[in-house]
């Protein structure tokens, strides 16, 4: 057994873990940092999502708006100094609707979210007109939201679209970026300033005096800090139980699908694009009659929520649409490799040909796409957790759901200074995992829930 010293032990080296490495060493100089994982880095979940960003979020208050807003500018920041090696850009999301009810509520949604910081909103038709987004960078490009009841114009813009559309709702602080090159270009960052990575897995945590000591790792070495960060992703609750502590998080498992579309329906240039209205899959006749004689597959003939959304990756030489839809988040404990219905993607493909009626192309070819997938691991309010646990020298930075990509900067950020004693923002009290003792916050969370921001 080898034992040596560091000035911060950081478990887990996905895009939270490495996001503070970063922040640590590079923003704070603080070079002693070890960071440990028994996998190879950003391998979890941090390579598994949309690598979406947007700062679009509600209430209730603005503090997840201000969140995103710092973390995007700090992206921004790093893009410039990269010289933008993981290609964000600002494409944009695109809401879309066929329900006349539905306007109403989009609305007083992008009304109520502007207001809380994210950028103006313009109803159109109106003197000012609707701006396309550049399909790369992020440079003078408007923010806020445009909301176009103009049909012609939406289909101008989208022609593969449904022709029932009416309304569209395009974000525009939003768009997607290269999160494995991003990760990649910190970590060298992180490391050229002393930073190690070890391969490892924490096996436990000794505390005296009520402070973290040691760090003891599978292979038998150990590791003297006094502050050890908890970044475990999905494994924050197991990490947490080596120091007697009972973090407030549980595990949904979100899928996604990666297919080719041979026949390039979709252009390649396009926002990421959701659709905002309930449906049910299309089948024929026969299909229905098969599914509806077996308990396993009635459930795919009932109506499914709203929220499939897609955006394209790859180039005109591989055209791929990354497909994504929430519509069972169940909490579950996670296992790895996860595992995904065997349904999954034909519901995917089915359920985005509601937007994209050309796509029936490839009705029975499902199973050609590629699936997987992560957990999101969430607080009750999908808020995060960052900062000081009730164990002195002991932090968290996790339950960034399906935001840890996009949140990675400011949630790296505020870690950092939490565990330096640096100047903390004023929405650094949201996220303190000693929120839950205040019986003010308890009383708000009753009408509050985990889907909050969430597509």
């Amino acid at each position: 057994m080898t034992r040596s010293t560091a000035d911060v032990v950081i478990c887990g080296a996905g895009m939270a873990g490495v996001a503070a490495a970063y922040h640590l060493a590079v923003r704070h100089d603080v070079t002693n940092v070890v960071l440990v994982d028994e996998r190879p880095p950003l391998t979890l979940t941090s390579d598994k999502g949309t690598e979406a960003y947007r700062n679009w979020w509600p209430g209730p208050g603005d503090t997840m708006v201000r969140f995103m807003n710092r973390s995007i500018d700090l992206l921004e920041e790093l893009a410039g100094e990269s010289n933008n090696c993981f290609q964000l850009n600002r494409r944009g999301y695109v809401f879309l609707t066929a329900r006349p009810e539905q306007i109403a509520r989009m609305r007083d949604t992008a009304t109520a979210i502007s207001a809380l910081g994210a950028g103006p909103l313009r109803e159109h038709p109106c003197p000012s007109p609707y701006v396309p987004s550049k399909p790369q960078g992020f440079d003078d490009l408007p923010t806020g939201a445009d909301l176009v009841l103009d049909r012609a114009r939406i289909r101008q813009q989208f022609p593969f679209i449904a022709e029932d559309v009416i309304a569209m709702l395009h974000v525009r602080r939003c768009g997607w970026l290269d999160a494995q090159q991003l990760g990649k270009w910190l970590l060298a960052q992180a490391q050229a300033r002393g930073v190690r990575l070890r391969q490892d897995r924490v096996e436990s945590v000794t505390v005296a005096g009520g402070r973290t000591q040691t760090i003891s790792l599978q292979s038998g070495d150990a590791l003297s800090s006094r502050s050890f960060v908890i970044a475990a992703g999905p494994y924050l609750k197991e990490v947490g139980a080596m120091l007697e502590l009972d973090i407030p998080v549980f595990n949904e498992l979100h899928g996604k699908m990666a297919f080719r579309d041979s026949l390039r329906i979709v252009p390649r240039e396009v926002p990421l694009m959701i659709w905002t209205d309930p449906l049910t899959l299309p089948w024929t006749e026969a299909e229905r009659e098969r599914l509806a004689a077996s308990e396993e597959t009635r459930w795919l003939l009932e109506e499914f929520p709203a929220g499939v959304h897609f955006r394209p990756r790859g180039d005109a030489d591989n055209p791929i649409l990354l497909v994504i839809w929430t519509y069972d988040p169940r909490a579950q404990e996670p296992v790895w490799p996860p595992t995904f219905d065997p349904h999954y993607a034909e519901v995917l493909l089915r359920g985005l040909a509601r937007m994209i009626p050309r796509l029936s192309a490839y009705f029975g070819k499902g199973s050609q796409g590629y699936v997987d997938g992560g957990y999101y691991c969430k607080t009750r309010e999908n808020r995060p957790l960052i900062g000081p646990l009730p164990v002195e020298g002991a932090y968290v930075i996790g339950a960034l759901s399906g935001y840890g990509v996009m949140g990675s900067q400011a949630a790296g950020e505020l870690l950092a200074a939490h565990v330096t004693g640096g100047n903390l923002p004023d929405y650094a009290p949201a996220f303190l995992p000693d929120r839950y003792e205040d019986p003010a916050y308890q009383a708000f969370l009753a009408n509050w829930d985990a889907s909050s921001g969430q597509l």
